[in-house]
């Protein structure tokens, strides 16, 4: 297991063969997808982080387009973060995170494609690179990607989206929640409970999860790598 983010020039670490190994960047949301359902899974894995800013010469033949999350298993390499979730819920099935029924587990998904209008807002922050104006509008356009979820989870009248307990859906868009908190502090204001009562409850009852809790960032840490990120020197390392 690599805690450092490994960067041009290192080696990659010898694999150990029958473990599944996930290649991460500590504060990628994509790549927290994977190690979420991994831990709800309670997968036996090991972790290898990734400087994404300059990556290993040799990452390329563990992701071809250089993206993380990727998993390896024998020799064996899978990409982009939802195929790598879907395998993991068919291979390991217990617990199971997309509804039984087919038309439930279609609307999950369809909100999944929605969610695109938050993450896509979300790189406006990233990439503001100091300009207010589009940092405002990055954290705009993630409140109103959020309005519908919102209305979801009323009109669902559950604790989470799948129900009783997280599903699939949930974990997915979590990545994105925990981090939001820490970018709406970079407009100087904080966004009203009144307009996401549900979602505010929905993500404090998702902290209390196993697989939440073995993932998690505090506020604090996204801020700051948040703050890194935008001044053009992400501090991958800053936890280790």
């Amino acid at each position: 297991m690599s805690l450092k983010h490994l960067t041009t020039g290192s080696t990659c670490p010898p694999a150990v063969a029958g473990l599944l190994r996930c290649y991460n960047m500590r504060f990628c949301p994509f790549a927290q997808r994977a190690c979420i359902i991994l831990a709800a899974k309670n997968v036996k894995h090991e972790i290898v982080n990734i400087n994404l800013k300059k990556k290993p010469e040799w990452f390329f033949e563990k992701s071809p387009l250089g993206k993380v999350p990727s998993i390896e298993l024998d020799g064996q390499i899978m990409s982009e973060s939802l195929v790598i979730c879907d395998y993991l819920d068919e291979v390991y099935p217990d617990p199971p995170l997309h509804p039984a029924d087919p038309w439930r587990k279609g609307q999950d998904r369809m909100f999944l494609e929605i969610f695109g209008k938050v993450t896509g807002a979300m790189y406006k922050v990233y990439f503001s690179r100091g300009d207010q104006d589009i940092l405002n509008k990055g954290l705009t356009d993630i409140q109103a990607g959020l309005d519908p979820f919102e209305a979801e989870l009323m009109k669902r009248n559950t604790k989470f989206f799948v129900g009783d307990k997280p599903g699939m859906l949930d974990y997915m868009i979590w990545p994105w929640m925990e981090i939001f908190l820490a970018a709406q502090r970079l407009g100087g204001e904080r966004v009203s409970e009144n307009r996401f009562p549900r979602l505010f409850s929905w993500m404090e009852d998702m902290k209390k999860d196993p697989a939440i809790k073995a993932t998690y960032i505090s506020p604090d840490s996204h801020y700051k790598y948040l703050l890194s990120n935008i001044n053009g020197s992400p501090d991958y390392d800053m936890q280790v």
